[in-house]
């Protein structure tokens, strides 16, 4: 009978989910035992629905935003292990917030409240929390409220996406200038910490993320062909690197017959774990006499190096493993003198070719 659908549990057990849906009202569902059972509870509450005697339950009145927090952790989280440490923060904030609240009851204007409080609180490390990161604090709750519409039927719609989110700047572009790339490259080969120098040179070579660094496994590295084939990225498709050069022969001189899956870089005396290079990237920072930079600030060091040396934004934005060009885009202008010589040649191929055929016809 169309609108039941018959459901075998893990523990063999079986039941029967009946549905309603009629133009005009919300869907009706609930399970039974017996699929006779099923069709009764259907073919009556289509009657009583179309008769109008039907009281609904209000959508959202039977569960709190904390049961969906608690059932979004241990049902979908474990499925995204790429951010799920910070998702599952950012849920234990929300569910702290206003767990104690039922959804029906969770309007737009209290997530909007939230918002400010986040926008304008501090983290951690007593900073003002950024745009960026309350953003991500609302597409965790989002994502957990969308899952409850489309797939639990708990509520009838996603109160995050009626609000209004944080203006993202387009982001910082701090990048190494040729000096104090050979003196941070100086302080690293003189670090203390081993696997200091070729971490940073295969971020400076390739554009890598230290995750993707600090998780690098051998059957990813191909030192015969020069390419690393990261399997898993933050945007969740394989990306492919070239390796050549100062890269790769420290690679090279590295690998000793390790097994496919061990660490190219773990940590000295737990190798399932990767090395920790805290206290000597900082300490190298303060010895190269470099201030406001970051890990990440080398992956924008790489692809500010690749648009000066007349890289396109696509060639750019492949490598990095960006998913859309305007993560590219601020790179753009530092391509700018590219763009010049190529509408110069564009201008001598117009421009030359017709006074030289001229010149060509008159003799």
């Amino acid at each position: 009978m169309k609108g039941i659908d018959k459901r075998i549990h893990k523990n063999g057990t079986v039941s029967y989910r009946a549905r309603v849906r009629i133009k005009g009202h919300p869907v009706l569902s609930q399970s039974f035992a017996s699929k006779t059972l099923a069709m009764k509870w259907k073919r009556d509450t289509e009657s009583e629905v179309e008769k109008g005697k039907y009281e609904y339950a209000k959508l959202g009145s039977k569960n709190t935003l904390a049961e969906l927090i608690d059932r979004y952790i241990d049902k979908i989280l474990p499925s995204k292990p790429k951010n799920a440490r910070n998702v599952r923060q950012h849920l234990l904030w929300w569910k702290q917030e206003l767990g104690h609240c039922l959804l029906s009851d969770i309007k737009p204007s209290m997530i909007a409240q939230k918002r400010d409080e986040l926008l304008s609180g501090t983290t951690c490390k007593d900073k003002l929390r950024s745009s960026t990161t309350v953003v991500r604090y609302l597409a965790s709750l989002s994502h957990a409220f969308a899952i409850a519409v489309k797939d639990w039927e708990w509520i009838q719609e996603n109160p995050v996406m009626k609000i209004s989110k944080p203006k993202i700047s387009n982001g910082r572009t701090r990048f190494l200038n040729d000096d104090e790339k050979e003196r941070l490259l100086q302080a690293c080969q003189e670090s203390e910490s081993k696997g200091l120098y070729p971490i940073v040179i295969l971020a400076l070579s390739t554009g890598m993320r230290r995750g993707e660094i600090m998780n690098l496994k051998w059957g990813e590295v191909d030192l015969d062909r020069g390419s690393i084939l990261l399997q898993t990225t933050k945007n969740g498709e394989r990306r492919f690197i070239p390796l050549v050069g100062k890269a790769l022969d420290l690679l090279r001189s590295k690998y000793a017959n390790q097994a496919v899956n061990s660490l190219v870089f773990p940590a000295p005396h737990s190798p399932s774990k990767p090395i920790d290079i805290r206290s000597g990237w900082e300490t190298s920072l303060r010895k190269a006499d470099i201030f406001n930079f970051r890990f990440h600030d080398l992956r924008h060091t790489a692809a500010s190096y690749l648009a000066m040396n007349q890289a396109s934004l696509l060639e750019i934005g492949t490598l990095l493993g960006h998913k859309t060009i305007q993560m590219t885009k601020r790179y753009a202008h530092l391509s700018n003198a590219h763009m010049h010589e190529t509408i110069t040649t564009l201008n001598t191929k117009l421009f030359n070719d017709k006074k030289e055929n001229s010149k060509k016809k008159a003799s």
